[in-house]
């Protein structure tokens, strides 16, 4: 469908010295320039800084493993330091994981639930999500129901995404599990203001019997300006290998007091605040911070894990404010731009509160995987949504450019008017 309008094109404005800074910011990426970039949404690279850090970690465990081994808990701290500072929490709130999947396994496989219980989550979440609730389900015996919190992606609004999950909840429902940006749609929930109708339906509940507030956060980690109070969570769980440019295979899961309450360790910590206890003859439990007692032990890619401290680094140096305001920026262009091409359905709302770092769109006629393929052969990497109902998608972030846009949107166009017969490039 084509969307007309008589006004030209919206030039993104520069702020005083940010043109420098985003041009500074590509020059730490050794990103291919033939290519466009629209698809780092699924896994970033890394800047110069954090290549550095994993550069000396990885040399060092190789010229002396046990030597470089002993520093250990100090970069572990560093790294809980960093990343405090960034979320505006308590390191000793935070877990250590993988990815987002390993942080919904840590809350979800390790939260004390039962038959009487029921978990409440939404047609929006991605496969992990829904296959660890479900795996939840089955061990424990509590209900699982899934909901919709919206009809439709583009005209979706606050209130009818509130008002929808407050009218699902039950009296038996405890675990509240939510994607903060759906990345089939690129909807961004309100998620303080779903925390604060649940903190009214909470009101005068036992504390055993409240309602948790869990998020797959990956989406909006290192594109909005936020700290993890403002969410009003209970757990904010996301891979660092996205949109923070992190080490790749790295995560972090934040609780509240409440939230690690409630949820028991399912794998041995080897964090030394736990161990140390147990060495001394003592039970961890009552000694270690929750979040500590919680975070897997084993032995991780240590290079890349207390390189980790480099990527929140990096991301405050730019600035969490000016990071959001760029992506914003370029997303509303990018979603415009879209709007305006023929044969294009935009699935993500035009509201820029309810949407965050990518569109997600459909090519009429045209299956996602082939429009992806088609524009991948012109050198724009464009993402596909893994979803049954999968759609195309641009994720514009703080490397992209609206020359960029434009190049990437005009070579959909150039594919949408060629028709699927078109002959190979």
């Amino acid at each position: 469908m084509k969307h007309v309008s008589t006004d030209p094109p919206p030039i993104i404005p520069a702020r005083p010295g940010e043109n420098r800074l985003w041009e500074w910011a590509r020059e730490q990426f050794d990103l291919d320039p033939g290519y466009v970039h629209l698809a780092l949404s699924m896994l970033a690279p890394h800047p110069r800084t954090v290549r550095e850090a994993i550069a000396y970690h990885r040399t060092e465990l190789d010229r002396n493993p046990a030597l470089h081994f002993h520093q250990r808990d100090e970069r572990v701290r560093r790294v809980l330091a960093t990343a405090g500072a960034y979320l505006g929490a308590d390191p000793d709130s935070i877990a250590l994981t993988e990815s987002t999947t390993a942080g919904m396994a840590v809350v979800y496989t390790g939260m004390r639930l039962g038959p009487e219980d029921e978990i409440l989550s939404t047609r929006h979440e991605h496969y992990a999500a829904s296959e660890l609730l479900r795996f939840k389900a089955k061990s424990s015996g509590a209900g699982h129901r899934c909901i919709s919190l919206y009809e439709d992606g583009p005209t979706a609004t606050s209130e009818e995404i509130v008002s929808s999950l407050v009218r699902e909840i039950r009296d038996n429902t405890r675990l509240l599990a939510l994607t903060w940006v759906h990345s089939g749609t690129g909807v961004k929930l309100p998620l303080s203001r779903i925390g604060e109708a649940v903190a009214e339906v909470n009101h005068g509940r036992p504390t055993d019997r409240q309602i948790l507030i869990c998020v797959d956060a990956v989406h909006g980690f290192g594109v909005e300006d936020f700290t993890v109070e403002e969410l009003r969570c209970d757990f904010f769980m996301a891979g660092c290998h996205k949109w923070l440019f992190g080490p790749r295979g790295t995560g972090v899961v934040w609780g509240s007091e409440r939230g690690w309450n409630a949820v028991e360790p399912i794998m041995t910590s080897f964090d030394v605040e736990v161990f140390w206890p147990w060495y001394l003859g003592r039970t961890p439990d009552a000694e270690a911070p929750r979040a500590r007692l919680c975070t897997p032990g084993g032995f991780p890619v240590f290079e890349h894990r207390w390189a980790l401290a480099e990527a929140f680094d990096f991301q405050l140096t730019l600035g969490k404010k000016p990071v959001a305001m760029r992506i914003a920026d370029l997303n509303a262009y990018c979603h415009r731009r879209l709007m305006e091409t023929a044969g294009i359905t935009v699935r993500t709302p035009a509201d820029r509160a309810l949407r965050s770092g990518m569109t997600c769109f459909d090519v009429e006629g045209r299956d996602p995987g082939e429009i992806a393929a088609m524009l991948e052969k012109r050198r724009i990497m464009a993402g596909q949504t893994p979803y049954r109902d999968s759609a195309v998608r641009f994720a514009p972030g703080i490397l992209n450019s609206v020359a960029d846009i434009d190049r990437a949107v005009e070579t959909l166009e150039q594919i949408v008017r060629a028709g699927p017969q078109e002959p190979p490039a």
